[in-house]
């Protein structure tokens, strides 16, 4: 049994190069029409490399509606100058697969710890390929990687935890969602401060080193709906039945114009602020925590995030991947149907963009029928996660009942002070 156990992360690093290779090729056969037509490399060589120049001078893109992000992105956008003997380009990926191999490492090493499972390293390894080319022209992979190891190393450092969770939050605000299920008490004030004291210093240094560095929020707060949005695809549908609104590219993305976009989109934020509101509920209702409700209420936060957002691109599938990833290597995690779900919409994602996105662009039948199944794998995958994390909080009837359901588990043998607790 041990020669098994030993062989599947032998097996996990196969797979790893392989599909990385598939990934590779299909990176540098971008330009057929499947793929694109270039459409995915050309963010990184045109515009990341563009934004690379102006860092470079010491300022952000002040001024540009395409930039939307954190200060944070900044040294990511600038780290491929840390391999100066390769082109922007081919530095930005070699850089994205290290931090996809940091995270399928921390997700393995993680699996084999007693009480532990390997699912997570294999749904990370096996998931990601599914996106195709995408994550390897995206920053998204290096911004889960700071999630997946802020949850990770809770068990064992929770100022590390919040320090990673800060990081991430600096290049793109959802990382900070890993600490909404921090157990209360010690463990919750420690993560939080040592994410604060983190976020505070780093910001200090990115002001001071750079001009311009919350331009982001002018430029975010302009976006509209995006055609792969929720509210996108009702307005697909609208669009079917004969409402006058148009596609235009703004801000970066193919978004809605015309009448009553301004109302979607406005509807949108308030999902988003409902649906945050049950999570803090749930927070202050729960009664029991487990090794692995951290992991769960950190994947139910970013689905409703995703869900509500005026804005679901490809590449936020890498996120979702990454959490249910986490949640898949402890044995008492709620969320397996919930990972299932994201892994079908990551496959539907891929026929949505690159493959027919002239569909959806044009919201034909096909490209609105394909985004109603994508939109409604996410918000089913957001609707039970809730429901099976709201439920797993709640106090066991009784004692024996708990053990029968597991719904009192027994704690995963990691020396983790967040094990399976009663706070009523």
């Amino acid at each position: 049994m041990s020669a098994l156990r030993n062989h599947r992360p032998l097996a996990l690093a196969a797979a790893w190069l392989a599909t990385r290779a598939l990934m590779l090729w299909l990176l540098a056969h971008d330009h057929l029409a499947p793929l694109g037509r270039g459409g995915v490399s050309r963010e990184v060589g045109q515009l990341y490399f563009r934004w690379y120049g102006v860092l470079s001078q010491g300022a952000f893109p002040v001024g540009d509606r395409l930039w939307q992000y954190p200060p944070g992105a900044g040294p990511v956008l600038l780290a491929p100058a840390l391999l100066p003997s390769l082109t922007y380009f081919t530095a930005f990926v070699t850089l994205t697969l290290a931090a996809d191999a940091v995270i399928a490492v921390a997700l393995t090493r993680a699996g084999r710890r007693p009480g532990r499972s390997l699912r997570g390293a294999a749904l990370w390894v096996l998931g990601l390929p599914l996106l195709l080319h995408i994550p390897l022209a995206r920053y998204d992979v290096q911004v889960t990687a700071f999630a997946v190891v802020s949850l990770l190393t809770l068990s064992r450092s929770t100022r590390a935890c919040g320090a990673f969770a800060a990081m991430g939050a600096l290049v793109k605000v959802w990382p900070a969602l890993a600490l909404i299920g921090t157990p209360r008490g010690r463990t919750t004030r420690e993560a939080a401060t040592s994410a604060a004291v983190t976020a505070a210093a780093l910001l200090a240094v990115l002001a001071a080193a750079f001009g311009g560095p919350f331009d982001f929020l002018r430029q975010q707060s302009g976006r509209g709906v995006q055609i792969e949005s929720l509210g996108g695809t009702v307005l697909g549908f609208a669009r079917r039945a004969g409402w006058p609104g148009t596609v235009r590219y703004q801000y970066g993305a193919m978004e809605f114009v015309g009448p009553y976009v301004g109302l979607v989109a406005a509807g949108s934020l308030a999902l988003t602020v409902a649906a945050f509101g049950l999570v803090l509920l749930w927070r202050v209702r729960a009664r029991r925590w487990t090794t692995a409700t951290p992991y769960d209420a950190a994947l139910t936060a970013v689905l409703l995030f995703t869900v509500t957002s005026r804005v679901i691109s490809p590449q936020y599938m890498v996120w979702l991947l990454g959490l249910a990833a986490v949640c898949l290597t402890s044995r008492h995690t709620t969320q397996r149907p919930v990972a299932a779900l994201i892994v079908a919409a990551t496959a539907v994602s891929t026929a949505v963009y690159p493959g027919l996105y002239g569909e959806v662009i044009h919201s034909t039948w096909t490209g609105c029928l394909l985004m109603l199944v994508r939109n409604g794998l996410l918000a089913t995958a957001a609707g039970v996660s809730l429901v099976r994390l709201w439920r797993s909080g709640l106090p066991a009837a009784a004692p024996h009942s708990a053990g029968r359901t597991g719904a009192e588990p027994t704690p995963d043998s990691d020396h983790s002070p967040n094990r399976t607790v009663s706070t009523s």
